[in-house]
């Protein structure tokens, strides 16, 4: 089969199985997507979901960009086969008393986690969690590195380091921050009274920090800061256009959190969700777990990617890495890092995929 020759468009969607469909191959073939995001259904063992990147890939030119919610902890959405990563709060509980370790095994975290999902074909994961834990908000809690936002801010430049050596590059999410408020964007529409000043001296450090220091990709929340904005951050022109590429100088690529949440529900039906994101300034708009509303998008929406969001998203495709898993697994870097993370957090990371309240592993991404 040739692969179809089409721009990537400004939409990601995902797909039904583990392996394509023919509505899967024909929503992916429509010039308004640009990308598939994978979840745990999609994964059976790692030459399945190989297989299954590679049949996505094989569809057009430039391929589709693949990526996942894959960020260790309660988080992870292949399991069999690959090591299971520390939530990030494990690795932000040593800071206190062993900063360096906690930067090294960070590192070693995102090479892991990176040169993993690299040999099955998957080209970025939305990782890391830039929120601050300030223990207030259940759909963040572990999987943020710490409550001080320099700690979180040199823990997650050091797991960008070890995601780049493994060719993949990070997206920060949940910009400007997700973490203060109890609200799950996923079921309620979250609200942050908090005002600039505030967020500029605690939440948005981080951010800051690894734009300044080539963060390729950021994810916005589903959060409305009225003392900034009316509209959550993900729709609003002002965090997006004004501050987050103005005053905050970040060049890379804007993908909107998925459209399906409640926390979305403000700007409107499916197709009024991604014409405000899109407007807003993302580059790409997620819709996750809702095939019948992908059909309604394909069918109604109607916009037209600029160039420099073109190539924004060709800078998010993988980098080349070991060809094969066989490879990964007889290399030296790779055997020390797993052997370095072993155990870390596990215990934590078991109780909470034990509860039946969790389903950040069933839902779109966050």
């Amino acid at each position: 089969m040739t692969a179809e020759r089409l721009p990537l468009g400004p939409l990601m969607l995902d797909v039904v199985g583990t392996a394509l469909t023919e509505d899967d191959r024909r929503r992916l073939l429509h010039p308004l997507v640009g990308g598939v995001i994978l979840f745990a259904r999609n994964y059976e063992s790692p030459t399945q979901v190989a297989e299954l990147t590679r049949a996505i890939h094989a569809l057009r030119t430039p391929p589709l960009l693949i990526a996942v919610d894959h960020e260790g902890g309660r988080v992870q959405r292949f399991r069999a086969g690959f090591t299971a990563l520390p939530p990030l709060r494990a690795i932000g509980a040593l800071w206190d008393t062993q900063p360096q370790t906690a930067k090294r095994l960070a590192r070693d975290a995102g090479y892991v986690l990176a040169a993993e999902l690299r040999a099955v074909g998957v080209d970025f994961s939305f990782a890391p969690v830039l929120d601050l834990d300030y223990g207030a908000s259940g759909v963040i809690g572990d999987r943020a590195f710490h409550r001080h936002p320099q700690a979180v801010a040199e823990l997650a430049h050091a797991l960008m380091l070890g995601m780049a050596e493994a060719g993949m590059n990070a997206v920060g999410k949940h910009f400007p921050g997700h973490g203060f408020v109890a609200a799950d964007s996923h079921t309620d529409v979250p609200v942050d009274e908090r005002d600039l000043a505030d967020l500029e001296f605690a939440d948005l450090i981080p951010f800051r920090q690894l734009i300044d220091l080539g963060l390729a990709g950021i994810m916005p929340a589903h959060v409305i800061y009225p003392r900034v904005d009316d509209r959550p951050a993900g729709f609003s022109r002002r965090w997006l256009h004004e501050l987050l590429r103005g005053r905050y100088g970040f060049e890379g690529a804007i993908f909107s959190d998925d459209l399906a949440m409640e926390g979305a529900s403000v700007a409107g039906d499916v197709v009024a969700r991604a014409q405000a994101a899109l407007a807003a300034g993302c580059d790409m708009a997620l819709l996750c777990n809702r095939p019948d509303l992908a059909e309604t998008l394909l069918a109604r929406l109607a916009w037209q990617p600029h160039a420099v969001s073109l190539i924004r998203l060709a800078r998010m495709h993988g980098r080349p890495h070991p060809p094969d898993r066989t490879t990964l697994h007889e290399s030296g870097r790779y055997v020390q890092a797993v052997h370095r993370l072993a155990g870390l957090g596990q215990a934590d990371a078991d109780l909470a995929l034990d509860d039946p309240t969790d389903y950040l592993g069933k839902r779109g991404t966050t």
